[in-house]
């Protein structure tokens, strides 16, 4: 139970006085719904006033603060021309405040004739006259409040203003209590950190103050590695079982090629996990196409060799129907009893999958979150495999480990390649193996950057491609046109390229689709009745059409790098030499033009990985941004590198000394894992 002290962050905004549902809204699209969310919500930018007398002592460019008054208003010649007040300062210098739109109201009332005010904006010169177009802020010449000389600026959406939520900060300001301190005391002094309450009042006030910022990060990081620690050793205290299998079903597998080294390395660093009672905790990072499905099926076979059950978890129903039709031609006649539950089965197929999994007669079960819901049970689950578990949380991948009467082993699996320093981050509670050779037959793929503005060339490339009986994609940033937005829409590229090539030759998926209506024209697709899918990011995984050797990505920009790599890796997977065209945009930063590079550059994962690491710097992170694992919402990429080692052994040192032991220091960080809301662990904190 969280402690009361922390009470009041978690409270709802909407139990707050003036958040009621209209604001809600953009809060909620800001992911702020709690106090602690606005807590948390740091600014990142600040606006410098600089108060003069007169108007003579700024310059043109400067956001300023002076006194004010209102000597006449110069309308426009239409309401929806400009509106123009003419203002002077002590020394009866000129400014007119501009306003736009139907404002003269506002203006008027903000302004009245003769009377001084207080004004905040930008001073610029039209002409030889000074101006100042839509002043930020006005106020009474004795307003306590005053005008501040810095205001941080917050990240924003549609529907609430800067100064609201500055409003909404500083009730959450108010509402922070004094908490015990969680941080070694050395470690804190030669850091040179202030105490939580201080610091989380300072990263609010500025942007710029480095030491409050680093220590709120660091508590974050901090208990995500302690959170990560206590799961591991949680899980390795628990008394698991050895599983060793016979071979007779592994070795009975008809494979059209050999195991490479690498899968052959990997498959001995699992079966000797498997081995021991204590349970598996590993994480199988592959590049696309380097044969993580095999390996993991082999492990799966194990475990049916030993009399016991598997079940494989996939994040969407795509991918999951996928591997389930991948492990059916892989099996292919052996006495295997494979079956698939997602959300879409119901009635009596549902009822029968249920009923083979609490007898047993169902070996290995493939599926999507369903697989842990409440009313799955299982005669003796001894394996569970995680695909792309980039997309689950830790929580999820206990809640699947605890559908056995004892821990089951764990293999996570992820095709997108994770720095070192973000794998302590996210996943510190497993041992990792890599699988870094590709089987023999897989090519690379050709990858090449092309400017929107040659996309009829493009078209034309596609229709002599179709041509030759080859397939290929084209994925979209968008479902559907959006108001405000250039990107490219999948429907109506969809319409385009039917129109140009042919009904027939195109067919369209996307996440908003219904089940069926997808595995419909996906299945289309593999059976080569349609040329090209044009599809969202709905495809980014799965995906298994050996025939199609053109992957098509317009405004590429707009994807991360290990979305680019993903979708890249749909193509190159048969004889034919596979090409990639990313379509980019004609304005594009140097981040993006580096990105693209890299991508045409390289086809190796793991490169890509550390080097997004670098360019991303504070933005979305590969592996990071994207995880279910781990949300940080304080520290930025920067902070994750330079901090984490230290956190990490911080953590370490923590839980090996002080996790069995009462003491001011294990409640003080029991707080900080409510804090951070990773008490999922605090359970397992043997102090209480």
């Amino acid at each position: 139970m969280r402690p009361e002290i922390l009470n009041p962050l978690f409270a709802a905004l909407t139990d707050l006085r003036g958040v009621g549902p209209q604001l809600a809204k953009p809060l909620t699209r800001l992911g702020l719904e709690r106090v602690v969310d606005v807590l948390f919500h740091l600014p990142t930018g600040l606006i410098s006033r600089f108060p003069v007398d007169r108007l003579d002592e700024a310059q043109a460019g400067q956001t300023i603060i002076v006194e004010l008054t209102a000597q006449d208003y110069r309308p426009g010649r239409s309401p929806r021309a400009p509106f123009g007040v003419e203002a002077f300062d002590s020394a009866g210098d000129h400014v007119r405040l501009v306003y736009f739109g139907r404002t003269s109201g506002l203006a008027r009332k903000l302004f009245p004739l003769g009377e001084k005010r207080r004004v905040s904006g930008r001073l610029d010169l039209y002409g030889d006259m000074r101006q100042i177009v839509h002043p930020d802020h006005v106020a009474e010449p004795d307003d306590e409040a005053g005008i501040a000389v810095h205001e941080p600026v917050y990240p924003l959406t549609e529907g609430l203003t800067n100064a609201r939520l500055s409003q909404l900060a500083s009730v959450a300001l108010e509402r922070r209590p004094e908490l015990a301190e969680w941080i070694d005391a050395p470690l804190l002094a030669s850091r040179g950190w202030p105490a939580w309450r201080e610091a989380i009042e300072r990263a609010h006030a500025s942007p710029r103050d480095e030491a409050a910022r680093d220590r709120l990060a660091y508590d974050e990081i901090f208990a995500s590695q302690v959170a990560l620690m206590l799961i591991r050793q949680g899980l390795r205290n628990r008394k698991g079982r050895a599983i060793a299998g016979d071979g007779r079903l592994t070795d009975a597998l008809q494979l059209p090629f050999g195991l490479t080294g690498a899968q052959e390395r990997v498959g001995r660093e699992i079966a000797s996990d498997m081995a021991q009672d204590t349970p598996m905790l590993r994480m199988l990072q592959g590049d696309v196409g380097s044969g993580k499905t095999l390996v993991a099926l082999r492990a799966m076979l194990a475990a049916v060799e030993a009399g016991t059950q598997a079940a494989l978890l996939a994040p969407t129903e795509i991918l999951a129907r996928q591997h389930y039709a991948t492990l059916q031609r892989m099996l292919g006649g052996l006495p295997v009893n494979l079956a698939i539950l997602t959300g879409r089965d119901k009635g009596k197929v549902r009822e029968s999958t249920l009923m083979g999994l609490a007898d047993g007669s169902i070996d290995i079960l493939v599926g999507t979150h369903a697989i842990f819901q409440q009313a799955v049970t299982y005669k003796d689950l001894s394996l569970v495999v995680v695909d792309e578990q980039h997309r689950f949380g830790v929580a999820q991948r206990l809640m699947l480990t605890q559908k056995a009467a004892r821990p089951p082993h764990l293999l996570v699996m992820t095709a997108t390649p994770i720095p070192r320093t973000l794998q302590l981050a996210n996943h510190g509670e497993m041992d990792v193996s890599q699988l870094d050779e590709m089987p023999p037959g897989r090519t690379p793929v050709d990858t090449r950057v092309i400017s929107l503005d040659r996309l009829d060339d493009v078209i034309d490339a596609l229709d002599r491609h179709l041509a030759t009986g080859a397939q290929a994609y084209w994925v979209c940033p968008l479902v559907a046109e959006s108001e405000g937005s250039e990107l490219a829409a999948a429907e109506d590229r969809a319409a385009l390229l039917r129109a140009r090539l042919g009904d027939q030759r195109v067919g369209l998926v996307h996440g908003r689709m219904k089940g069926p209506e997808k595995d419909d024209v996906m299945a289309r697709f593999q059976a080569g009745e349609i040329g090209v899918l044009v599809a969202t990011t709905v495809i980014e995984v799965g995906v298994d059409v050996p025939a199609a050797s053109l992957m098509i990505v317009e405004h590429a920009e707009n994807f991360g790098l290990a979305q680019l790599h993903q979708l890249r890796g749909r193509v190159g997977r048969g004889a034919a030499k596979s090409v990639c065209l990313l379509l980019r945009s004609q304005n594009l930063s140097e981040t993006a033009r580096e990105r693209l590079a890299l991508m045409r550059d390289t086809n190796d994962g793991f490169v890509i990985a550390e080097k997004d690491l670098e360019l991303r710097g504070g933005g979305e992170l590969l592996g990071l941004k994207q995880s279910g694992d781990a949300d940080y919402r304080v520290a930025t990429p920067e902070q994750l590198v330079r901090l984490l080692p230290v956190a990490h052994d911080d953590a370490r040192l923590f839980v090996e000394r002080d996790s069995g032991m009462e003491g001011a220091r294990g409640d003080a960080v029991r707080l900080c894992l409510y804090l951070f809301e990773r008490d999922a662990a605090v359970p397992l904190l043997r102090s209480g």
